[in-house]
């Protein structure tokens, strides 16, 4: 297989909890489905029943024309907080808010506030559709605002942070970020970025202090939900998920529009996923899809969740989905493995060059990818090409999840004394990674065992399976077939918490 090779362009700037008592869950489940079903009536009509099939409404008398310019204004309006407040918005409503905003900044070139939206608007659909095309117009757009209105531009300062994170450029993230909070300290929307810019760069110091900041600020009712899904997210990467499921479910249940609960329980899914609980992530991810059809990571956490089930050909036709609506090269990526763990090796190749076509793109729009490359190679093409820009990203942004690859590329090119220095990384909280991964737990384990250190390769490979034994289509087998040859069985229940 040859290696990729396409080099990252510099950038162009710079839930449900554990299973509870039942009287609980029963009361988590009755708020999910109350926020549900009154998102679905304000959104048009479409209740959701989860795990039911929704019922329809009788339709809305039409409107006339003065009714349908106020609904249309009401809905850019709403739009436009939800782009420039970092919540979820809907594909339609961000296209409108778009072709609006454009058509603005060609009668008033000097609108900086026009140019911030639009810029924003143009990062948020790329995030929602894959075309990273948008991301050379968000940077034009942004620059162009911060011109007109100077350095203490917070709308535009927020974008481009919201803009380097997109593009995995977390250096230039924090910059932006930590320029917004001294223009704007109590303004909320430049912790998110900045967290994430943190972590990237393996300052969890800096990443806890963000959120400490963040969850003290006094924000209204319609961003809250927002910051209890980032905190959501700040409490798996420490391993805390009790916490972390709690802090999604709560933020599902108070989420004011259907595109914004989707995306939550899109988190949660994801949390359950993570724990190795399919069924509940499946009711999780499908509850987001029929919320927000657009929602394709819910789609990805569908197809994936059914593979573990059994359900294959479902699997397969929900992967096919999440890739229609968002061809990234992550999801091409996990498609082209469950295809290989099938046997179906001509269909895996297709979606490993859907991979590296997305990644060619990508890269053109400034995206750095190199930690998806360094994945790939290291298990399907040259292991070399994959340890030699995973260094490299180790050296510039040296987050627990390139810790993980590095590790593992250096194993599967033979140096597995460098490799363990990575592995335990990502895995012993002392050294930074908290995250419970059943990917990380196994990684380590393998090369724990090339090491022949049994105990620990035992201990790893185990907890691997506790965590998630469906972690890996590919992987988990071989987590078994590991542990099998050192005498051990693995185990059947998975860990607590």
């Amino acid at each position: 297989m040859c290696a990729l090779d396409n080099r990252p362009s510099p950038p162009a700037t710079s839930l449900l909890p554990e299973p509870a008592p039942p009287r609980r869950r029963g009361r988590v489940l009755v708020r999910l489905l109350t926020v549900a079903l009154s998102a679905g009536v304000a959104a048009g009509g479409t209740l959701l029943l989860w795990p039911h099939e929704p019922h329809r409404a009788a339709p809305a008398p039409a409107a006339g024309p003065k009714a349908r310019t106020a609904a249309r204004a009401a809905a850019l309006a709403a739009a436009q907080t939800a782009v420039l407040n970092g919540l979820p918005a809907a594909l339609p409503d961000l296209t409108t808010l778009i072709g609006a905003r454009e058509a603005r900044v060609r009668a008033q070139p000097k609108d900086a506030a026009a140019w911030a939206v639009l810029g924003t608007a143009y990062v948020e659909r790329a995030r929602r559709t894959a075309d990273t095309g948008d991301y050379p117009r968000a940077e034009r757009a942004l620059q162009t605002s911060l011109k007109a209105a100077g350095k203490n531009n917070t709308e535009a300062l927020d974008g481009l942070a919201g803009l380097a994170v997109a593009r995995r450029d977390f250096a230039g993230a924090r910059r932006y970020g930590e320029d917004a909070l001294k223009a704007a300290p109590k303004r909320w929307s430049a912790y998110p970025v900045l967290i994430d810019a943190y972590n990237g760069l393996g300052d969890y110091k800096a990443a806890r202090s963000a959120l400490d900041k963040l969850m003290a600020l006094k924000v209204g009712a319609d961003v809250k939900p927002a910051v209890m899904a980032r905190a959501s997210a700040v409490y798996r990467d420490r391993g805390w998920r009790e916490d972390a499921a709690a802090q999604v479910t709560d933020a599902a249940a108070a989420a004011r529009t259907p595109a914004e609960q989707a995306a939550y329980l899109c988190q949660a899914g994801q949390l359950a996923w993570e724990r190795g609980d399919r069924e509940d992530a499946l009711r999780h991810f499908t509850a987001a899809v029929r919320l927000d059809p657009d929602q394709s990571a819910a789609r990805a956490g569908q197809g994936r969740a059914l593979a573990a089930l059994g359900r294959t050909q479902e699997a397969l036709t929900a992967y096919q989905g999440s890739l229609a609506h968002r061809p990234t090269p992550q999801v091409a990526l996990e498609f082209g493995e469950l295809y290989e763990s099938l046997g179906m090796g001509q269909q895996a190749e297709a979606q490993y060059e859907l991979m590296r076509t997305q990644v060619r793109r990508e890269l053109e729009s400034g995206v750095d990818d190199d930690l998806v490359i360094g994945r790939y190679e290291a298990d399907h093409g040259d292991v070399q090409e994959a340890v030699e820009r995973l260094t490299a990203e180790w050296e510039r942004q040296p987050g627990i999840e390139v810790a993980d690859s590095l590790g593992w590329a250096l194993h599967r090119a033979g140096d597995d004394k460098e490799a363990l220095g990575y592995a335990s990384i990502a895995t012993d909280s002392t050294k930074g990674g908290g995250v419970r991964s059943a990917l990380y737990a196994f990684h380590r384990g393998m090369i724990e065992r090339e090491l022949d250190l049994d105990a620990p390769a035992r201990r790893h490979l185990q907890d691997a399976l506790r965590t998630n034994q469906y972690f890996s289509p590919l992987q988990a087998p071989a987590a078994h077939a590991a542990l099998t040859t050192l005498g051990s069985q693995p185990p059947e229940e998975p860990l607590p918490g």
